[in-house]
């Protein structure tokens, strides 16, 4: 797993000495480093994008950053990579909650104790055949009634779980 620090990235791209992301143009310039680091993943890769060392982050950079980055994922070949992100704070939920469900997003935050849970516009389904693989670690793709298949395979197109051909399994490890 790659780890990308946000708080890096913005203090770079940005050349900024705080840890806050506000304003679009910040978001943008903070978003186009991230896309340009996962580029250089290799097919099937998870990046982790760790915002513990950002402070604030309002509704315009959660869209800049967040939403416009799983926008131009989704353009992408499902398998070509995907991302688990990691020190989402409640103070940033309120801002990305916002944006996923404006653009019908979803993404996976693993919390410090390894625990993770999707956030954004999920059904109820999807939810809880995501929390299903990621207690088991893994389901076998055969035998999956079709209704179920087609929320699995709907959860990796939208980048939410991994699929080998054999089973459906978590973006990160398991605890």
């Amino acid at each position: 797993m790659t780890r990308i620090d946000v708080g890096s990235v913005l203090r770079h791209s940005a050349n900024l000495p705080f840890s806050d992301l506000v304003t679009r143009p910040t978001g943008a310039a903070v978003r186009r480093c991230i896309q340009t680091e996962l580029a250089a993943l290799s097919e099937g890769d998870v990046a982790l994008l760790d915002f513990s060392r950002i402070g604030m982050m309002d509704y315009s950079c959660a869209d800049e950053v967040v939403a416009k980055l799983l926008i131009a994922l989704a353009g992408q070949d499902a398998h070509s990579g995907y991302i688990v992100f990691h020190g989402i704070t409640d103070a940033h939920l309120e801002a990305i909650e916002t944006v996923l469900d404006h653009h019908g997003l979803a993404l996976v935050v693993q919390f410090a104790d390894g625990g993770a849970r999707l956030v954004g516009s999920v059904t109820d389904d999807e939810r809880a055949i995501w929390e299903t693989v990621y207690a088991r670690g893994a389901v076998a793709t055969n035998h999956e009634p079709a209704e179920r298949a087609r929320i699995l395979e709907s959860l990796v197109q939208r980048r939410l779980l991994r699929h080998d051909g054999v089973a459906y399994a978590p973006l990160g490890p398991v605890q």
